[in-house]
């Protein structure tokens, strides 16, 4: 009998699963610690985790054994300092890429609009990743492109968003940031702020289009999806947002998209396309 085989089947044991089961639970104790703990009781991370004090300090023999948790005098526990070693190795091997190009790719494939990723550089912004719409009408902007800091809903979020500290007006921001027609009066856009690490803001999330497609009726339609994607994104960066006038704007619901407003957004580049394309966005 092929002894892989078999080593397999008793893998797929019930012992096996309630390894896993045991890990799932000493993963709960160590997620229950929030920002601003220096440390926790254990009645405190039983009501955290809904696990059993018994339970709690068992694995936390565990968890303190290997580095993840220190059992004070008093009782309480606190983090150690296995997990800012894991921390700074993810800090390290970390990619923007790799978690940034799958949500444009998801968007376009769900709204059928370009999406981006924007920072800002000085008074411009700058496009550091883009996944084009399949459309023919499109606005040709590459990744590497600096565009003005203008009014667009991009430029708002990365000036609104990128202070520091974030201004009070942004608590009353609809969110996403809706514009039509900014650095030229063919284009719209929406934008979301997505945070990383540390809740240092990382950029804009966006997607833009032709005003003849993304009107503010198909922007409000499609707010609820950039609104999650923007989310999705600033957790698998291991972000939060600030305190504040940023916290309280991300924390309610999309709204109805703003009426469109005669500002500018990016510039169409002339190329060989008839005269209707070459004033289409993206």
């Amino acid at each position: 009998m092929d002894k892989n085989a078999t080593d397999r089947r008793r893998k797929a044991t019930p012992s096996s699963l309630e390894g896993v089961a045991a890990a799932d639970r000493a993963l709960t104790v160590l997620s229950a610690f929030r920002k601003g703990d220096t440390a926790v009781s254990l009645a405190e991370l039983a009501e955290r985790t809904g696990l059993v004090k018994s339970t709690i300090m068992r694995l936390a023999i565990s968890l303190e054994q290997h580095g993840y948790l220190v059992h004070l005098p008093d009782g309480s526990y606190r983090l150690d300092a296995e997990v800012l070693r894991l921390g700074a190795l993810y800090q390290q091997s970390f990619r923007l890429e790799a978690h940034v190009m799958p949500v444009l790719e998801a968007l376009v494939a769900q709204l059928g609009e370009s999406a981006a990723f924007y920072i800002r550089r000085g008074e411009h912004r700058l496009c550091l990743f883009r996944m084009d719409s399949p459309h023919l009408l499109r606005m040709h902007v590459r990744q590497g492109d600096m565009l003005p800091l203008d009014n667009s809903g991009i430029a708002q979020v990365l000036r609104t968003f990128g202070a520091v500290p974030v201004p009070a007006y942004a608590a009353a921001l609809k969110l996403p940031v809706f514009t039509s027609g900014a650095t030229d009066p063919h284009t719209a856009a929406m934008a979301m702020p997505v945070f990383g690490p540390g809740e240092r803001f990382a950029g804009a999330l966006s997607i833009s289009g032709p005003v003849t497609r993304l009107t503010a009726e198909v922007a409000e339609a499609a707010g609820a999806t950039l609104w999650q994607a923007a989310r999705d994104l600033t957790r698998a960066l291991g972000g939060e947002p600030p305190e504040g006038p940023a916290l309280q704007a991300l924390s309610r619901a999309p709204g109805p998209a703003a009426a469109p407003k005669p500002l500018l957004d990016e510039p169409v580049e002339v190329g060989s396309e008839s005269s209707a394309r070459r004033r289409a966005a993206r």
